[in-house]
C-alpha cells in the first residue's frame, strides 16, 4: 500500500527537477535574504537599555514569557523591536526588527532606525 503511494509521489517530484543550461553552468542559488541591513547594526544585538539611550522612553514596553517589545513611535514611523536572551541567565537583546509608517504601510526598517534616531537627538 505505502508504495503505490510513495512511488508516484517520488515520481512528481523528479518531475520538478532543473538542469542546468547547456553549454554552461547551472546559476548561483538564490541568495538568503539580508538578515543585517544597512542600519541595522545599530539595533540588532543592543539592551533594551542601549535602546532607550538611542531613541529615548519606549512609547510600549511588552514582556511575555522570556521575550519582550519594544514600540518607538515618531512622526515618520514606528519601530518595534524584539527582544530575547541569547543564552539562559543572558540579558536580552534585540533579536528583530519591524517597522512601518505610522498609518500601517511597510518602511524600511534601517530608514525608520534613522528617523527615531535623528528625532531623539534634537530632543
Amino acid at each position: 500500500m505505502i508504495r503505490r503511494l510513495v512511488v508516484p509521489a517520488l515520481l512528481l517530484l523528479a518531475g520538478c527537477a532543473t538542469t542546468p543550461p547547456p553549454g554552461g553552468t547551472a546559476p548561483p542559488p538564490a541568495r538568503p535574504p539580508r538578515q543585517h541591513e544597512a542600519g541595522l547594526e545599530r539595533v540588532l544585538g543592543r539592551t533594551a537599555a542601549q535602546l532607550v539611550e538611542l531613541f529615548g522612553e519606549a512609547d510600549l514596553d511588552l514582556h511575555e514569557g522570556g521575550a519582550r517589545k519594544l514600540q518607538f513611535v515618531g512622526p515618520a514611523c514606528v519601530l518595534d523591536a524584539y527582544l530575547a536572551s541569547p543564552h539562559a541567565g543572558a540579558e536580552p537583546v534585540v533579536t528583530y526588527v519591524d517597522a512601518r509608517l505610522p498609518d500601517g504601510d511597510d518602511i524600511d526598517r534601517a530608514s525608520c532606525v534613522a528617523a527615531l534616531s535623528r528625532r531623539a537627538a534634537a530632543k
